[in-house]
């Protein structure tokens, strides 16, 4: 759509044609398109879900104990490639790869051959809570006892501290 404006000026009058701009589409829309399309991100997101697709045969295929210690985590070329959790699961997924590839060729995927690599994954760390042990009565009462004996001082009032949160034995 061309607009025409007309401007007249002194003597002459001229005439700019303007091409309007082209309307706006919700984001979501622009989005979806550079995603899915060629010259984007579609090869990324194609890849993707293929990916996603591959990684769920896979849990379906390898026996539950070395899914759960594994995944998939790239295709290319027909060459699936794995990580296994420890040497151990890695080492049982490379005798069983004729299998799983067999697996993978009856389910519709173009598989040449699986690789298996260790890639250990991030553990979370529980945080180390120290386990409270009970003062016995007897090492309660000398605790104490040292405690008054004391003069007012910063040690003093460490071991007051100490004898108030201790639990004690019964």
């Amino acid at each position: 759509m061309v607009k025409v404006l007309a401007v007249a000026r002194r003597l002459a009058t001229r005439i700019r044609c303007t091409p309007s701009l082209p309307q706006k589409r919700p984001m979501t829309d622009s989005l979806h398109d550079y995603l899915e399309g060629a010259d984007g991100a579609g090869k990324v997101l194609a890849h993707a879900r293929l990916l996603a697709r591959l990684g769920g045969l896979f849990q379906e295929i390898a026996p539950p104990h070395l899914g759960q210690a594994s995944s998939l985590a790239n295709y290319k070329s027909g060459i699936v490639l794995i990580h296994a959790s420890s040497g151990a699961v890695a080492t049982k997924l490379r005798q069983m790869a004729p299998t799983l590839v067999d697996e993978l060729l009856k389910r519709g995927v173009e598989c040449r051959g699986l690789q298996v690599k260790v890639q250990a994954r991030a553990r979370t760390a529980a945080p180390h809570v120290p386990a409270q042990r009970p003062l016995s009565v007897r090492a309660s009462e000398q605790l104490s006892a040292l405690s008054g004996s004391l003069p007012v001082s910063p040690l003093r009032s460490a071991l007051e501290q100490l004898l108030a949160r201790s639990a004690r034995e019964e």
